[in-house]
């Protein structure tokens, strides 16, 4: 890693106090190399207690702020994400193994255009119009925060997760408890101090450990009225039992299986491209990524042969940042998870490898970027998400064979369609169940457009204003009067 030295700071953040947990200590480790970055205390349960109670004090005072005064709290912590941006960066790529220049101008651009829109989004927000509904009543609507919500996040992409959750339940007047996933707790740490002085004393709590542990205390809390997981299914599933015990809501992302409908006449250059970044995008270690290419007849074998060779050159685990395309997966458990995939779908003997397939040779935690071909509907590689650099293609005949099957899985978060002709495209994305569809593009996100998954990937949308709504609850109030002027 280039540069001086990154200090690593190891302190939770518990009503406005940055302390030391006093759990277990569990080593975070540098994915790219393997070794042990530091040693964090995961919290005790006196401690994760101590921040819901602190959440709970803490939300009378902050709920009652204006729309006004929580976006200025939430441009001063975009400012603050700023200044420290480089070292937050520096800090995602040790800990995550992912290049450093992509850290630098994805993942922490969003993050800080996440707190800024929210900032400007809570202060615009619309509703029903107060008026006279029955005679002699005046009714209007309210939209108020829910109270302690936990929030848990993953570790593909921490900050900006982090953002996706903190900055829409602040913005609707909501205190938090924020578990960071285990893996990945270093640069949301490194922000805390800056949280801490910009927030009232216990508006927002960091606590670090395991989901079985901190995770689970968080979720049973009769104090916590909402719970806000990304994650994968089995976990939220755990999730949702937890909570229906003392009715919390939950905001669920549970992973997807992304189908990339790739049409005859679709510009086989930009599908090769588009494929090569986005189906591989952080070592395929995203819920969106372009992972499963429905390929009609006619372009099929020329988009295998292309897109092999495109996916054969990128660029993993160079000693030049800048080199590098792609990192390593985020632990061995994870890698071997993704080569047993692979190891299982060749042994079918209808499925092709076209490249890669197999563990890197040298240090950290790579798996070699792959496509398989020759895949079929029904395959384990083709239904379940892997979670790394792995992509299938299936041939299809017909356009509504290709819809079908996308729309045969579990998994309902994102999708794309490929084509020149904009009605062709346009049907197949109104049939796609899909949280997003897009049209010859994949993965691209904004602030200003919800994202969020149907079927299995769960519920709840991040960013956009709906995010908003989800974070809070519609009260009626209705006032009686006379019905004339005396």
């Amino acid at each position: 890693m280039p540069g001086t030295p990154i200090p690593l700071c190891t302190a939770l953040l518990i009503d406005g106090e940055l302390v030391e947990g006093c759990g277990p200590a569990e080593p975070i480790l540098n994915p790219a190399t393997g070794e042990t970055l530091v040693r964090i205390a995961e919290a005790g349960v006196e401690q994760v207690e101590a921040a819901i109670a602190a959440a709970q004090r803490a939300f009378a005072g902050w709920a009652r702020t204006t729309p006004q005064q929580r976006a200025g709290v939430l441009l001063e912590i975009a400012d603050a994400l700023q200044r420290q941006q480089e070292q937050l960066a520096r800090l995602e790529a040790l800990n995550c193994g992912k290049p450093l220049h992509l850290a630098r101008q994805d993942d922490l651009t969003a993050a800080i255009d996440v707190f800024r829109f929210f900032a400007g989004a809570v202060r615009c927000q619309t509703g029903q119009l107060a008026g006279e509904y029955l005679p002699g009543y005046t009714s209007l609507v309210r939209r108020d925060p829910l109270g302690v919500v936990a929030s848990i996040a993953p570790w593909n992409y921490p900050i900006m997760m982090a953002a996706w959750k903190i900055a829409p339940a602040l913005a609707a007047g909501n205190t938090l408890v924020f578990k960071p996933s285990e893996h990945t707790p270093l640069s949301i740490l490194a922000l805390a101090p800056a949280l801490n002085a910009l927030l009232p004393p216990g508006v927002l709590n960091i606590v670090c450990g395991g989901g079985e542990s901190v995770g689970s205390h968080l979720v049973s809390h009769p104090a916590v009225r909402m719970v806000s997981l990304t994650g994968d299914i089995v976990t939220g599933q755990k999730i949702l039992q937890a909570a229906s015990r003392t009715l919390k809501r939950t905001h669920l992302e549970l992973g997807g299986k992304a189908p990339v409908i790739v049409c005859n006449d679709a510009d086989l250059e930009a599908v090769v491209t588009g494929v090569r970044a986005y189906g591989y995008y952080n070592a395929g270690q995203d819920c969106t990524a372009a992972c499963r290419i429905y390929a009609q007849a006619g372009i099929h074998d020329r988009l295998v042969e292309e897109l092999g060779a495109a996916v054969a050159s990128l660029r993993f685990a160079g000693k030049r940042d800048a080199d590098n395309e792609i990192g390593p997966l985020i632990t061995p458990r994870q890698r071997d998870r993704v080569a047993s995939f692979v190891e299982r779908a060749l042994g079918q003997p209808h499925i092709e490898r076209v490249t890669g397939a197999a563990v890197h040779s040298g240090p950290g935690f790579y798996y070699q970027p792959t496509l398989l071909a020759g895949c079929r509907q029904h395959d384990e590689i083709v239904q379940r998400e892997v979670f790394g650099p792995v992509v299938t293609v299936t041939r299809f005949e017909g356009l509504a064979q290709a819809v079908d099957w996308a729309n045969d899985s579990e998994y309902g978060l994102a999708s794309s369609v490929w084509t020149q002709n904009l009605d062709k495209a346009m049907q197949v994305a109104n049939r796609l169940q899909y949280g997003c569809t897009w049209i010859n593009s994949h993965f691209m996100l904004a602030s200003e457009m919800p994202h969020g998954g149907l079927k299995r990937s769960g519920y709840g949308k991040d960013l956009s204003s709906d995010s908003l709504q989800d974070y809070s609850v519609v009260r009626h109030i209705m006032a009686r009067h006379g019905e004339h002027l005396e």
